[in-house]
C-alpha cells in the first residue's frame, strides 16, 4: 500500500490522523491471447492468492479444496429491505466458496437476478447523488485512523478478499477509497463489483468507489466483462450487464482526502476554454461557447471538474466533455508539459512540471492514481516498473505523484507462474 502526507512510503496502509492514504498494489491492459468463452468456462473456478504470494511475489499455490457450502444458498434479500454487515459477510463467504465450487453458468443459483437488482438499485441511488469529486474530510475523518486507497482490481476476487482482511475491513476507524477498474481481464469481475457495492450500501461514508476507464461500455465489451456476465446469467445476462453499465455512470470521478490528497484513476485534467458570445438586447444571460480553435492545453480547475458530465457510457475523446476522459485515461510522463495521449487516443500525458503546478495551485501534497500495471510500465521509459504494486513517479517541491495497482495476477488471461 502507500504513503502519508509527509510522503513516507509504508508497507501497509496509510495513517489518517495525521491522514495518510494508503494505496494497495495495482495495473493496466494488454490484448488477451485466449478466447473469452474459454476463459469463462466451467474450468475457470481457479487461481487465488495467499498472503505470502502478495507480499513476496512468488507463484501461487494450488487452491485448497472447496469448503462446505455456506448456510444461506441462494442469497436472499433481507425481509427488512436493508442489508447489514452480517449480510455482506455472508456474501463474501458465498462468493469465495462459489468461486471454487460452482460453475459460472450456475451463478444464478447463488445470487438470483432479483437479489442482484435490489443490490444494484440500492447502490446506484447512493452513487448517482455523489459529486464528481467527492470530498472526504470533516466529521468523516475525525474518527478515522486510516484511509486505504486501492488501485485496479480487475476481477481478482481472492486478492480483494485478502486485501480487505489484511488492511482491516471498512468501519468507523477505517475509510476505503477504491480507484476504479473493478472488472475486465479477471474471472470474477461481477463478484468483485457487487461485493464493493454491498460495502458501499452499508457504509456509504466509509467506502468510496471511483470510476476507472474499464467501467465503460467499450472496455467491458472488449476485455471480458460483458462475456463474463452473459456466461453467468445466460438469457438474463443482457439485463444484468445493462444494469451494471447504468451503475458505472454513477461512479464519481475523483476524490480529495483531507484537502491534501487527490485520487483519480488516470490523473489530472485539462481546462476547457470558453469564450463569451455577444450579449443580445433583452437577454439576461450571456451564452458561453467552447472555443473549438483553441489548441493550447492548460490544467483544469475543480470547478470545471464539478460541472463535467460523467453520466456517459464511454467518455468522449473529442468535443466539449473531455474532462471525464482525461480523469480516467491520462498518464504521467517524465517529459515536461501537457500533451494529448496519442498512445491511448484519449486523455493526456503530463510531466513533473504539471504535477507541481497542480499540487501548488490547489494546496495539495499528493496525487494517487492507478491505471498502469506491469505490462503498461514495460513500455514507459523513465518511469518505475510496477513490481511492488506502486511506483513513485514524480517528486516535486510541493509533493509527490504515486501510481498504485492492486491486481497481483493481472491479467489473468495471460497468467504465468510469476506473480
Amino acid at each position: 500500500m502507500l504513503s502519508n502526507l509527509d510522503h513516507n512510503i509504508s508497507s501497509s496502509t496509510v495513517q489518517s490522523r495525521p491522514l495518510e492514504p494508503s494505496p494497495a498494489p495495482a495495473l493496466e491492459p494488454r490484448p488477451p491471447t485466449s478466447s473469452d468463452e474459454d476463459f469463462f468456462s466451467s474450468t475457470s473456478i481457479a487461481s487465488s492468492s495467499s498472503s505470502e504470494d502478495i507480499q513476496t511475489n512468488h507463484s501461487s499455490p494450488p487452491l485448497p479444496p472447496a469448503a462446505p457450502p455456506p448456510p444461506q444458498i441462494p442469497i436472499s434479500w433481507p425481509a427488512s429491505g436493508t442489508i447489514s454487515r452480517e449480510w455482506v459477510n455472508e456474501l463474501m463467504n458465498a462468493f469465495e466458496w462459489a468461486s471454487r465450487a460452482v460453475p459460472p453458468q450456475e451463478f444464478p443459483s447463488l445470487l438470483p437476478v432479483e437479489v442482484f437488482d435490489r443490490l444494484i438499485l440500492s447502490a446506484s441511488k447512493i452513487l448517482h447523488k455523489e459529486k464528481n469529486c467527492v470530498s472526504i474530510e470533516g466529521e468523516e475523518l475525525g474518527r478515522v485512523s486510516k484511509v486505504v486507497v486501492v488501485g485496479d482490481l480487475h476481477g481478482q476476487l481472492h486478492d480483494v478478499l485478502f486485501l480487505l482482511k489484511d488492511a482491516g475491513y471498512p468501519g468507523e476507524d477505517r475509510i476505503f477509497v477504491f480507484n476504479g477498474d473493478y472488472v475486465d481481464r479477471g474471472a470474477w469481475g461481477l463478484e468483485t463489483f457487487l461485493l464493493l457495492l454491498a460495502w458501499k450500501v452499508i457504509l456509504p461514508h466509509r467506502v468510496f468507489l471511483l470510476r476507472g476507464n474499464h467501467e465503460s461500455k467499450y472496455c467491458t465489451s472488449v476485455y471480458g466483462f460483458e462475456k463474463e456476465v452473459s456466461c453467468k446469467y445466460g438469457d438474463k445476462g443482457k439485463h444484468v450487464y445493462c444494469k451494471c453499465l447504468g451503475c458505472f455512470e454513477g461512479l464519481p470521478l475523483a476524490s480529495i482526502i483531507a484537502g491534501r490528497v487527490y485520487t483519480a484513476h488516470g490523473g489530472i485534467f485539462r481546462s476547457i476554454p470558453s469564450t463569451p458570445s455577444k450579449r443580445y438586447k433583452g437577454k439576461k444571460n450571456r451564452k458561453v461557447i467552447v472555443d473549438p480553435n483553441s489548441t493550447a492545453l492548460s490544467l483544469g480547475s475543480f470547478e470545471e471538474l464539478s460541472k463535467a458530465r460523467r453520466s456517459v457510457l464511454d467518455p468522449p475523446w473529442e468535443g466539449q466533455n473531455l474532462i471525464p476522459g482525461d480523469v480516467l485515461w491520462s498518464d504521467p510522463s517524465m517529459d515536461p508539459g501537457l500533451s494529448p495521449n496519442k498512445e491511448r487516443g484519449i486523455g493526456l500525458l503530463w510531466g513533473p512540471d504539471c504535477t507541481e503546478e497542480f499540487l501548488k495551485k490547489f494546496g495539495l501534497t499528493l496525487i494517487i492514481r492507478s491505471h498502469e500495471g506491469p505490462d503498461a510500465r514495460e513500455k514507459r521509459p523513465g518511469l518505475g516498473q510496477m513490481n511492488e504494486g506502486y511506483t513513485i513517479d514524480h517528486v516535486v517541491d510541493s509533493g509527490k505523484l504515486i501510481t498504485v495497482f492492486s491486481a497481483p495476477d493481472y491479467p489473468q488471461f495471460q497468467a504465468t507462474d510469476e506473480r
